[in-house]
């Protein structure tokens, strides 16, 4: 790869993806086949969750997850606004409203202190985002939780991977939605998956995934004589192909290499940003596992460059950076939430950067972004 083509992240796709895919053509599976099954027990066995569902994002894992557990007109869901806005659009899909609330400077994930003040009588859960790939404070959530009655749903979208005082994500007590879009730990192209150790919960999700049937399409086809289902209630079309579920398959083979190698560049980050005083690497606290779907800094106050112009100046030379969005300032949502102010997190969309990071990328090619960062952060 040459300097000019280093992006911000890659997939990780080779012969074993195609021949699995092959496979599934050869079978004749479309929907909902083994393939699914299979890449639904991975992700549960690597998880610690007893059970996993797989649909065709997270947001359909997470709008369903809520809609299964009485989310509505009326209700209130507390969020943090430094996330992607489909966290706060699966949110408002059920009719509820997002509240956004600021974020932990250091961690860049919900600040459980600020749980408390945004409560209200509508108020019906918290949805925690494990942002850029590490934890968030979830014994801490998780109490205030229980204490006040809220349900909790916990946004995995890009932290597959990422562990949290000797557990999974996926796996720390609220059913929790993953993303495999393809930038995120592991992909399917797209594709979903929602892990849950209740019992009731995921049987009744796999049953709405699949406009309500009560059959599979894997047990009808499957079962020697005529299974016929039945249809109890409305459902949508959420369901997963086999072939996005063969490649699944295959990506979870890879996932312990894929979060080694990220991990791995991420502290060679640390190492080489470390001498540079306009820049702040990231904070991991005691007991997280960072699965570093994103490596984000923070600009110092030493830093006399703007955000913009660094983002301009390094694509100028080949390096693919990113900025940071958050919800609250969006359109849409200053119009259905009016003027908010969330000083951490409006801080953050304007000092943090996003740097390069991918299974594939290079030593040499992470010396170049960090020259480049460097130079353009010198004024050259």
């Amino acid at each position: 790869m040459r300097h000019s083509e280093i992006p911000i992240t890659s997939p990780w796709f080779d012969e074993a993806e195609i021949a699995s895919l092959a496979q599934v053509i050869r079978s004749g599976w479309v929907t909902q086949g083994p393939k699914v099954a299979e890449f639904e027990k991975a992700v549960a066995a690597y998880t610690g969750a007893r059970f996993a569902v797989a649909t065709t994002s997270w947001s359909t894992s997470m709008f369903l997850t809520m809609r299964l557990r009485g989310i509505g007109q009326g209700d209130e869901v507390i969020v943090p606004s430094f996330t992607c806005v489909a966290t706060a659009n699966a949110i408002r899909q059920t009719g509820a409203m997002p509240v956004f609330v600021d974020m932990d400077r250091r961690t860049f994930n919900l600040d459980p202190n600020l749980i408390g003040p945004a409560i209200t009588p509508r108020t019906k859960a918290v949805m925690v985002v494990h942002y850029l790939g590490m934890a968030a404070d979830m014994d801490a959530i998780n109490a205030i939780a229980r204490k006040r009655g809220l349900l909790v749903f916990e946004d995995g979208a890009v932290a597959l991977g990422g562990g949290y005082k000797g557990k999974k994500i996926g796996n720390l007590g609220a059913p929790t939605g993953f993303s495999f879009h393809g930038r995120k730990i592991i992909t399917t192209g797209d594709g979903g998956m929602l892990t849950t150790n209740d019992e009731a919960l995921a049987a009744k999700a796999r049953i709405v995934r699949s406009h309500g049937a009560s059959v599979s399409d894997l047990a009808r086809h499957q079962a020697k004589g005529a299974l016929i289902q039945e249809y109890t209630e409305m459902g949508y079309n959420f369901r997963m192909t086999d072939l996005q579920g063969a490649v699944g398959v295959e990506q979870m083979k890879k996932l312990p290499a894929i979060l080694a190698r990220r991990q791995a560049l991420a502290a060679r980050y640390d190492r080489l940003l470390a001498e540079m005083p306009e820049i702040e690497t990231p904070y991991v606290p005691p007991g997280y596992e960072h699965s570093y779907q994103t490596y984000l800094v923070w600009l110092t106050p030493k830093c006399r460059v703007s955000l913009e112009d660094i983002l301009k100046a390094t694509a100028a030379r080949g390096v693919s950076c990113r900025h940071s969005i958050i919800c609250h300032t969006q359109p849409f949502y200053r119009k259905l939430c009016g003027e908010l102010r969330l000083p951490l997190t409006e801080e953050a969309a304007r000092r943090t950067v996003a740097l390069p990071l991918y299974p594939q990328m290079t030593e040499e090619e992470q010396d170049y972004v960090v020259a480049t960062l460097k130079d353009v952060l010198m004024g050259k």
